[in-house]
């Protein structure tokens, strides 16, 4: 009678067992699958931010106030990371300019009056959907489009809004679910999300580079000139990195010319086209003014625009108060890996480690001796590294606890997470990666990866000059492995190549001096100073 309940049990058991088994077998291939990175403790373990998180920052400063990028009218409660991150990041040594300090404060009142929920934004709406360009307006506005990464996303809103800037223009954002509670408001008093009533948002969705309505297109049919009389009340404006020669004309004032009588300007965007505006001889004047350090530019705009939203900030904290306050320096290795094809895993850990010991970052261990207590007294080092794959974790993690440094110095090593494949579409993704961006710019060494828009990121954020690994186009490791960056300003990846003046293609790195090729991707620009380095 007692082999029917043990059949029974066994019916069930087995194919529980095989289950397990093949759980086993698939975690024994990435051990990281199921598993819980410590981004993702923090946002399930999230609780209410306290009195004292709130009141335990001193009096402003003008540090605090970023040498008067920030405006001091805030609620501290709304956006704890505006005023706490200089407890972060080291001051910064580069001032803004008075210019550009005065230039905000007064784009700042000019989005009170024209901002979402304003009367003149009521009334600019109604003639946009009947058709009426009223030119008299002084409200006119730039409405930027989300693609591709959040790295790339920041320095695109960054571009827009310099461009917002300089064409006295107020920018509005469609925020879109994936990147809802990422950022705090960064103008007072104001809102800078496009509401979900504007009458086009079905158009924005369909927006792509062949859209008929896009300015590019109208170009490229003659539907518009210099001498349209009858201008549209909106245009739609494609800058990302499959526009084409009729797109790129946006770059050219002549065209700026047209764009400035349009009311509304929708703007899809992944690049860093920021650099572009500095070829334009209409804004050469006012960007003069506004960054007399031609190499500033994204480190103040990114300041001003991008704080963390305080559930962001909660995790930033968190976990840098429990991993790497308490360590005497912090160096950040942020990889980014685009073919994995070229940058197999082990040429990969060969190149950060060469670097790394070149440069004299991290320091070298005794592979033939195994440390069998915790010990030594040397100088503390705390290494952050961002990756979606986490083995350079795992194997610089094992290398520094196992064996010990050859100068004494103790080394540990952390990741913060471990996505494995990059979700941007995902709000709990974008999070961790825009916490990870803010914790690389409080280390203060950084290296990353070559093209990377992450580390463009961080780099601005953080005001540093990166070590940057440079991209292996075969199977080997480049010589050199790395170089120290000679700008901290990012890379735009797709420049124009056209002399809008002489009409014909050129290489627009030669034509101002603080304009060059950039030292990760030599197709792209970046701004330089024309004479002295930064240290």
């Amino acid at each position: 009678m007692t082999r029917f309940p043990k059949i029974a049990v066994l019916s069930i058991a087995l194919p529980v067992l095989f289950i397990l088994v093949l759980i086993c077998r698939d975690r024994g291939l990435n051990p990281f699958i199921g598993a819980e990175d410590d981004l993702s403790k923090l946002i399930r373990e999230d609780e209410p931010t306290s009195e004292d998180e709130i009141n335990g920052e001193n009096q402003l400063s003008s540090d605090k106030l970023l040498g008067g990028l920030l405006a001091p009218n805030f609620t501290k409660r709304d956006c704890l990371s505006r005023y706490q991150s200089i407890s972060y990041r080291k001051s910064s040594p580069y001032v803004p300019s008075l210019y550009l300090v005065s230039k905000l404060r007064e784009y700042e009142k000019l989005h009170n009056r024209c901002g979402p929920d304003t009367e003149s934004y009521k009334n600019s709406i109604k003639d946009m959907v009947s058709g009426q360009n009223d030119s008299s307006s002084e409200c006119r506005y730039v409405v930027w489009i989300a693609r591709a990464g959040l790295g790339n996303r920041i320095l695109s809103i960054a571009s827009a809004f310099l461009y917002a800037l300089l064409t006295n223009r107020v920018l509005l954002i469609d925020e879109e679910p994936e990147m809802a509670n990422l950022f705090c408001e960064p103008f007072p008093n104001a809102t800078w999300l496009l509401p979900k009533d504007f009458p086009f948002m079905y158009r924005i969705s369909r927006f792509k580079q062949n859209y008929a309505k896009s300015y590019g297109n109208m170009l490229k049919k003659n539907k518009i000139n210099a001498s349209t009389e009858l201008l549209p009340t909106h245009l739609y404006l494609y800058l990302c990195n499959d526009y084409d020669h009729h797109d790129k004309l946006f770059f050219c004032d002549q065209d700026q010319t047209i764009l400035r009588n349009i009311p509304w300007l929708i703007m899809k965007s992944n690049l860093y086209f920021l650099p572009s505006l500095f070829l334009m001889s209409s804004f050469e004047e006012e960007l003069d003014k506004l960054f007399p350090d031609k190499e500033m530019v994204f480190h103040h705009l990114g300041r001003y625009l991008f704080h963390p939203s305080n559930q962001v900030w909660k995790l930033i904290t968190s976990y840098y108060k429990k991993y790497l306050a308490d360590a005497e320096e912090r160096v950040g290795i942020q990889i980014r890996i685009f073919h994995k094809n070229s940058s197999p895993f082990q040429q990969v850990m060969d190149q950060i480690l060469s670097c790394t010991d070149k440069e004299k970052l991290l320091p070298q261990v005794d592979m033939g001796k195994s440390i069998v207590a915790p010990f030594g007294k040397g100088k503390s080092k705390a290494v952050l590294i961002t990756s979606l794959i986490p083995s350079y974790y795992e194997k610089m993690k094992n290398m520094y606890l196992k064996h010990p440094t050859l100068n004494g110095e103790v080394v540990a090593v952390y990741q913060a997470s471990h996505e494995v494949t990059q979700h941007t579409m995902k709000n709990v993704h974008n999070q961790k990666a825009w916490a990870e961006i803010n914790l690389l710019s409080m280390m203060d060494v950084l290296v990353t990866s070559a093209g990377s828009t992450f580390g463009y990121v961080a780099q601005g954020l953080g005001g540093k000059r990166p070590w940057i690994l440079y991209k292996t186009e075969t199977q080997k490791i480049p010589d050199p492995v790395c170089g120290r960056a000679m700008s901290m300003e990012p890379c735009f990846h797709c420049p124009q190549v056209y002399d809008c003046k002489a009409k014909r293609e050129v290489d627009t790195a030669t034509i101002i001096p603080y304009l060059r090729h950039c030292d990760d991707l030599y197709w792209g620009t970046k701004l330089f100073n024309s004479s002295s380095q930064k240290p």
